[in-house]
């Protein structure tokens, strides 16, 4: 039976918060018990690098991540759990893709797209104090889904672009190199993708708004008290819709018990009984975890034998498949080139290329021998499309010209009789 390929990860820039257990930790580590599934999951400390300068922080957050994933009955002899620096091939793959991608894609990442606005928002440079790690998170993210080929990433719905992207740097790269990734798909829970924080935005270190995941019994029932709501009294009907105190709710409890505190909403419940209900509800479910967490934190290096042993795992797989990707991009042992690989480049053929642009379209070009524009095409909708009509010119040639006479535009100071040689260069190659 053939298996899924689930990923995940959480980068190590802060304590572990209830958002990232209902978003990430409980739903990858409920899919590495099914039979079907072949489990991935990293510590992501080359993405704290971003936004974190503090060494200690980083390293408590790596230690303080490990150990809740352990507690919520992560099994590392039946998946592969890593430290993300631990992998060096992650990092060499980040740089074949970035040689793939589009400047323009990573010009609409939210996350950059982001720091610009606030800039220009407030009058300054755009790009002040953006770093080219920001810039290029994407890529990074890419590389760590691609390097194992994963067919599945639990993410929140902000993160389901990176995918998108990631997405877009395995079709890029396959179809210059032939077939190496498996393009990855977001996994999503619907109701708690997202869970929003005590001030009702999304739960983020950022806003400062988090919920500890292993927070004392005493420190949870405070800061689950501190939830915004809205001011109506006892007795008063409250709304669901928009309530974050609902939401965490329902990412905790079963669809009954949901429909229980929806009705006592209308009936009028007051804030400090439903807020009672919410509190007793989690901890019922974090408190015995508590125990086993604390446990792992007093011993650190059982954690780093831990990790270690996911780092072989994990270098198992992707040192060979990074030799089979430097081989497939050319950067290959000079004894392995025969005399027919050598005659071969003597007798270049002209190629086409087919790219994106920051328009959204897909594009080709028809290159000669020397590197020559001889063909631009116009958009395509579809990079599909675009590969078709590739297609017509290599098997029909010159023929085909006419026909597509309003999809292609030709090369300065070139002839037609260029474009028919090139052409007629690729059908003679194909039918040798």
């Amino acid at each position: 039976m053939s298996s899924t390929r689930f990923l995940t990860g959480i980068t190590t820039s802060g304590t572990p918060h209830l958002g990232n257990y209902v978003g990430s930790i409980r739903p990858s580590v409920r899919a590495s018990l099914r039979a079907d599934v072949e489990s991935f999951y990293f510590l992501a400390d080359y993405h704290a690098l971003i936004k974190i300068d503090e060494p200690a922080r980083i390293q408590r957050s790596t230690l303080e991540i490990a150990a809740s994933w352990l507690a919520a009955g992560l099994d590392p002899e039946r998946v592969v759990f890593y430290r993300q620096s631990d992998v060096p091939e992650i990092p060499e793959l980040t740089w074949l893709l970035t040689c793939v991608i589009g400047k323009g894609v990573l010009n609409r990442a939210h996350a950059y797209k982001a720091a610009v606005d606030k800039n220009t928002a407030a009058g300054i440079d755009p790009e002040s104090d953006v770093s080219a790690g920001l810039f290029m998170y994407p890529v990074l993210m890419g590389a760590d889904i691609l390097m194992f080929n994963a067919h599945k990433v639990p993410v929140g719905r902000d993160q389901v672009q990176h995918i998108e992207m990631a997405r877009d740097m395995a079709h890029s790269f396959n179809h210059r190199y032939g077939d190496h990734f498996v393009p990855p798909e977001a996994e999503i829970e619907d109701n708690v993708a997202t869970l929003p924080g005590l001030d009702g935005r999304k739960m983020s270190k950022s806003y400062d708004n988090t919920i500890p995941l292993f927070a004392p019994r005493a420190q949870l029932k405070k800061l689950i008290a501190s939830i915004v709501t809205d001011s109506r009294a006892p007795g008063e009907p409250k709304d669901t819709e928009g309530s974050a105190l609902f939401q965490i709710y329902q990412a905790f409890a079963t669809p009954e018990e949901s429909s229980t505190l929806r009705q006592a909403y209308a009936d009028g419940i007051a804030w400090s009984d439903a807020k009672q209900i919410v509190f007793e509800r989690i901890d019922d479910e974090i408190a015995p975890l508590r125990e086993v967490y604390q446990a792992l934190l007093d011993d650190p290096a059982r954690i780093e034998s831990i990790l270690r042993a996911g780092a072989a795992k994990a270098r198992h797989i992707a040192t060979p498949f990074m030799g089979r990707l430097r081989q497939a991009v050319g950067l290959r042992d000079l004894r392995t080139q025969s005399s027919k690989a050598a005659k071969s480049v003597k007798s270049a053929l002209p190629v086409f290329k087919q790219y994106r642009e920051n328009d959204g379209q897909f594009y080709f070009k028809l290159l000669d021998t020397d590197g020559r524009l001889l063909l631009q095409s116009t958009g395509f909708a579809s990079p599909k499309v675009a590969g078709q009509t590739i297609a017509t010119l290599q098997t029909q040639g010159a023929s085909a010209l006419n026909e597509l006479k309003d999809q292609l535009q030709w090369g300065l100071d070139v002839q037609t009789q260029d474009i028919d040689t090139a052409l007629q260069a690729l059908l003679d190659a194909k039918t040798k």
